[in-house]
């Protein structure tokens, strides 16, 4: 056996995995499991029907155990893209000011109002076409860390719809 970690060991496998989420922790924050050695931001949820625990790993490990580096980088590349557009969020130009002091933005058909809730904010997200309107389940204590909890909340709606 060659490399290191989980790589070195016998009985794990080392091909057939499937990505099963990605997650981004916003700062490179742990090691991958697979190599043990590789500081990880971008987590990918690798599952295989042969081991029984959910390995979070990096990008270069993950593609190594699916056999496709590329689909890594490219969802990689999509958390990436998906950060800097949630750092720019809250100062978009887009947002606007409603007759009732509420911030509001569109995007993509859905209109994210931000709102006041008692010394708090809250939010929701509404399609007419589909349907939709989706409150804040809490609340945020400024209106930037709501539309924050909005965009991630856009982000899952938008890959339901």
């Amino acid at each position: 056996m060659t490399g290191s970690g989980k790589w070195a060991e016998k009985g794990v496998p080392h091909k057939g995995w499937t990505c099963v989420d990605i997650e981004d922790l916003g700062s490179p924050s742990e090691t991958c499991e697979m190599c043990e050695i590789a500081d990880i931001r971008y987590v990918h949820y690798m599952e295989h029907p042969g081991c029984p625990q959910v390995l979070r790993v990096g990008c270069v490990c993950a593609g190594n155990m699916e056999e496709n580096l590329e689909r890594a980088e490219r969802r990689e590349k999509s958390m990436k893209s998906a950060a800097r557009r949630r750092k720019a969020w809250p100062g978009r130009k887009a947002w606007k000011v409603s007759q009732k002091g509420n911030w509001y933005i569109s995007e993509d058909g859905y209109v994210v109002t931000i709102f006041r809730k008692n010394d708090n904010w809250n939010g929701v997200i509404s399609n007419d076409a589909l349907g939709i309107k989706h409150f804040a389940r809490r609340t945020y204590p400024d209106a930037t860390a709501a539309k924050l909890a909005a965009f991630d909340a856009l982000v899952l709606l938008k890959s339901r719809n």
